[in-house]
């Protein structure tokens, strides 16, 4: 009977492989199959951790699903600004104050004719006076109401003419480096309306210095 000889070389080269083998499965770190992998996370990628899917969650509640949604989170949020600014304007908050109000120059504008008396802001009572007396049927009063027209317009444009030129000079001694473009016109038109319905509402006295 024939008797086939196996080299030893093959048999110890095949037990080598096999032991080589064991050793590299062993070292392999565990695969993503063992653990839970969250329904969220897309397949093939590691589970993300839980501050990232609680922003994840956040953001997709944030979202509005469709356009009605959408246009209604916007009126929301207009809403809300509108009511930020309408107590800006009571309390002279400069963070949520209109463009036209914001800025450093703008509040000594402000605050410079709400120091002081000024003709206009008395011209609308002056106003009515004088309608009341032009519509009375006397020839005396009716030229006594048109004199004190005259009176006022030429009180009013003297006023606003000497604040408009110390607002000026002020500006200019004060915010030097600063654009003043605007502020003694913001100024000026400030200065037409009452005191108690100007906005932002003044934040100084009468004869305080700003």
């Amino acid at each position: 009977m024939r008797t086939h000889h196996v080299p030893l070389g093959f048999v110890f080269r095949s037990r080598a492989t096999k032991e080589e083998k064991a050793a590299v499965a062993d070292k392999a770190p565990l695969t993503d199959s063992k653990q839970i992998r969250d329904p969220q996370a897309p397949k093939g990628r590691p589970t993300p951790k839980r501050s990232e899917a609680q922003s994840q969650r956040r953001s997709v509640a944030t979202t509005p699903s469709n356009r009605k949604e959408a246009a209604k989170r916007q009126r929301d949020e207009r809403r809300a600004q509108m009511e930020r600014q309408r107590q800006a304007l009571a309390g002279g908050d400069e963070r949520y104050l209109p463009v036209r109000d914001k800025g450093p120059v703008r509040k000594f504008a402000r605050d410079f004719v709400d120091s002081r008396f000024n003709v206009a802001e008395f011209f609308l009572p002056m106003a009515v006076v004088i309608l009341v007396l032009s519509m009375v049927q006397v020839a005396s009063l009716q030229s006594v109401a048109l004199l004190l027209w005259l009176v006022v317009i030429v009180l009013i444009v003297l006023d606003s003419f000497l604040t408009g030129f110390r607002l000026k000079k002020r500006l200019a001694e004060r915010f030097p480096d600063q654009s003043r473009k605007g502020a003694v016109a913001y100024a000026l038109m400030r200065s037409l309306q009452m005191r108690r319905l100007r906005l932002p509402k003044p934040q100084v006295k009468r004869g305080e210095r700003p």
